[in-house]
């Protein structure tokens, strides 16, 4: 029968455990990305279950983390895009209006033309 070592079973718990970490972090991250969600210490603490210092005292997680914050900085939000395509839609609908209102003033400009020579012609026949 094996002799039991105690420091090589510790060894190996704090081994699993540091993989079952790992393991949570990375499908949170992938969660969160696949969501389209902002990925930092505190949305990946939250998603993954584990602490925000198990995540900064992590180097290998730490330096993750921060990668993808960074990509996510670089790339316009959602709410910014919106707000952009917003702003868009607001200068093509004025636009669009502009015109609506050269028409219909010069339909009532024609129209009150049109009337005149109708009220000309049964001022005539009185």
């Amino acid at each position: 029968m094996k002799k039991y070592n105690r420091k090589e079973q510790l060894k190996l718990v704090h081994e699993n455990r540091k993989a079952m970490t790992q393991k949570k972090v990375d499908e949170a991250i992938q969660r969160l990305v696949r969501a389209k969600q902002v990925v930092n210490f505190n949305s990946v603490a939250n998603e993954a279950g584990v602490s925000k210092a198990t995540l900064y005292n992590t180097m290998k997680l730490r330096k993750q983390i921060e990668t993808l914050r960074q990509q996510q900085l670089k790339r316009p939000a959602l709410k910014q895009l919106k707000h952009e395509m917003n702003e868009n839609n607001k200068d093509a609908i004025i636009e669009s209006l502009k015109r609506k209102i050269k028409r219909i003033d010069q339909e009532n400009k024609d129209l009150r033309e049109q009337l005149k020579i109708a009220y000309a012609q049964v001022y005539k026949n009185i």
